[in-house]
């Protein structure tokens, strides 16, 4: 092996890539740098089987080892770094490992790897789903699982500021009322002040003995305390039947939702999750048979081609040598299976169907994305469902406990009521027995100092209450402005997500049609004035539904010689334009799914349809958006590139 390289090879920035038994390639060395790397030569000198080890060692799957090895090797050292991809024949496929640069190579490998059987490229050709290959890396089942987590957490915060809507319209009557129990305090201070200094001065005014008013004081001070726990009892009852009202609604409201989310239908959440797991295991089959399919078409092309030089030469070694040489030297096709010569035109038939029903493939498999993602989203709901009729029944147990420890109370309550109303009853006949005409004042005066301290402690209890709440209220408002921002933050990631999809289709369709004008305003296609994509919806059947999809329509626009504009179809256009709308409809994608943040490298091989001045203006064009472009060329179209690329001539 040697390698014909431009010289002043900077070390620094060097890429070193060594390859063992990958396609027709034994061992091989070759340095690349940053730029332009032209690999220039004849057809069968290994620059597809070059391109192809690049691509392994980048992380693809679409390799073959070298006919006569059970194993192979490609090791790339960039930026300081080496990966490495490691190839072992496992009976009749090819088990790769190692560590390649790229974990996920999907996005590459349809946009970054421009070989002839890139599917980007020969997607104009064949008449495919534009816009299923260009959204086809976009995973829109995480998206919509996404979109649903993010609107659960702003039904969370909306139903939290909602919340504090109706505290924040409660603050001006717990002020109102806090000012209104201030002034009442106050009055009541006062009045009970007064009450004090009447008490004084009646019992002052009173002429008894010692023993008489020491027994009638004791008496009275009984009799309050008998009525100040009264009266404490009294409220205490008013307010435990109050919240025994409320908590007897509320047991009401729960035991109706409960009847209602009893009248809907039981959904088996396990038998969702099985038909989740068969629906992932048809996708992964299907995924394999789109990846078999897409391997048998990619080798049978190459072979039509004639660029497969080892297994020609095997034919040609064949021990029927003198017949089999005769057929290839006639340039007649010969099967590459059994050495018997087949028409062209019934390998190129078997291929077509080979590419329909790799294309039926993908649709089915598309369906099933969608069908996973209607399960998930049920799966979802019926979980949420169970979660909800959980919590209710937690909900409604709380509150009848809740209940049964209120009514207790309350029974309890009215047990000491009735004790208490019969204590005061028989402290009043005892103070009346032992009062005269003039002492009746000084009871009353009593009585009505009791009450006046009784309605103070309570109106100062109730101010302490409202204050409280007014402080709480008060901080849960206080986190308003941060709940709104973080609201605001996840209308921001739906908005983000809802468009996403619709921003990269539109952004393809802007890529291609901007690059397209300027790849055809440089190339200068006589007659074609214009080659643009149309993103429209359409009715589709999805599954068992109608749905309505977007499409990308390819439009080509000429023009006769008397200047009249027409609308042409794709089969119409040559081969060599054909070829390079696939490049720049692959170029859209690259630039749309910023390949070039995660792959350093873009490839092109098999351009000789296009002619060489043609080429190199392409190659110029598409080295603006690529670290490292290498591209193999016939030795007469990499004459027609700028010097100052870099050759390799021979791997």
């Amino acid at each position: 092996m040697t390698s014909a390289q431009t010289p002043d090879t900077d070390v620094d920035t060097a890429i070193d890539v060594h390859v063992e038994n990958v396609g027709g390639i034994s061992d091989a060395d070759v340095t690349l740098r940053p730029g332009v790397t032209v690999l220039a030569g004849r057809n069968a000198t290994n620059r597809t089987s070059f391109l192809q080890a690049l691509m392994s060692a980048l992380g693809s799957e679409h390799v073959s080892l070298k006919g006569d090895a059970d194993e192979g090797r490609v090791d790339l050292s960039v930026g300081g770094e080496t990966f490495t991809r490691t190839l072992e024949r496992a009976g009749s496929s090819v088990r790769t490992g190692g560590t390649p640069y790229l974990d996920k190579p999907e996005l590459a490998d349809l946009f970054a790897f421009l070989l002839e059987s890139n599917e980007a490229r020969r997607a104009v050709a064949r008449g495919d789903d534009l816009r299923e290959l260009i959204m086809r890396p976009v995973d829109t089942a995480a998206i919509n699982a996404e979109i649903d987590r993010l609107k659960e957490e702003k039904r969370s915060i909306d139903d939290e500021l909602d919340e504090l809507d109706s505290l924040s319209d409660r603050l001006p009557e717990l002020e109102t009322r806090r000012t209104q129990l201030a002034d009442r305090i106050e009055e009541t201070e006062a009045e009970l002040e007064a009450a004090r200094e009447e008490l004084e001065t009646a019992d002052a005014s009173v002429q008894r003995s010692r023993e008489e008013k020491d027994s009638l004081d004791n008496k009275l001070d009984a009799l309050g305390d008998a009525r100040d726990e009264l009266e404490s009892i009294r409220y205490d009852l008013e307010t435990e039947r109050e919240s025994l009202d409320s908590l007897r609604t509320d047991r009401d409201e729960v035991e109706a939702e409960l009847d209602a989310a009893d009248g809907e239908e039981e959904v088996d959440v396990t038998k969702i999750e099985a038909e989740l797991d068969r629906l992932r295991d048809r996708q992964q089959a299907l995924d394999s048979t789109v990846k078999q399919l897409q391997s048998v078409i990619q080798f049978n092309e190459e072979m039509l081609e004639g660029t497969n030089e080892e297994i020609a030469q095997a034919l040609r070694d064949d021990e029927n040598g003198s017949v089999t040489d005769g057929l290839l030297a006639d340039s007649a096709v010969v099967c590459w299976t059994c050495g018997s010569e087949v028409d062209e035109g019934d390998i190129e038939a078997t291929l077509d169907r080979l590419r329909e029903l790799r294309q039926e493939k993908i649709a089915e498999r598309r369906s099933l994305k969608q069908e996973v993602s209607e399960q998930q989203s049920r799966r979802d709901e019926v979980r949420n469902a169970t979660r909800e009729y959980e919590q209710l029944e937690r909900r409604l147990t709380s509150v009848e406990d809740e209940i049964e420890r209120r009514e207790d109370k309350v029974e309890q309550l009215q047990e000491r009521r009735a004790e208490l109303k019969e204590r005061v009853t028989e402290l009043e006949d005892e103070v009346e027995s032992l009062e005269d005409e003039t002492y009746s004042e000084v009871l009353d005066r009593h009585k009505d100092v009791n009450r006046r301290e009784f309605e103070l402690d309570r109106l100062r209890d109730e101010k302490r209450e409202v204050e409280a709440e007014l402080e709480e209220i008060e901080r849960r408002l206080d986190d308003r402005e941060d709940l709104e921002a973080e609201r605001e933050e996840i209308n921001e990631e739906l908005e983000e997500l809802r468009t996403r999809i619709d921003r990269i289709e539109r952004e393809a369709v802007t890529e291609f049609n901007e690059h397209m004008d300027e790849v055809l305003s440089l190339l200068e296609y006589r007659n074609i004035d214009r080659i643009w994509i149309e993103r429209t919806e359409k009715r589709v059947r999805e599954g068992r539904r109608r749905v309505t999809k977007n499409s990308f329509d390819l439009h080509i626009i000429r023009s006769t010689d008397d200047g009249t504009a027409y609308e042409d179809t794709v089969d119409h256009l040559s081969e060599s334009e054909r070829e390079v709308t696939g490049l720049v409809f692959a170029l859209a994608g690259y630039l749309v799914h910023e390949v070039y943040e995660t792959c350093p490298f873009l490839l092109m091989d098999s351009l000789e349809a296009i002619d060489s001045n043609r080429i190199a203006a392409l190659v110029d064009y598409f080295a603006s958006f690529a670290d490292n472009l290498v591209v193999a060329l016939l030795p007469e179209d990499a004459q027609a590139l700028d010097d100052d690329y870099r050759r390799v001539t021979d791997i």
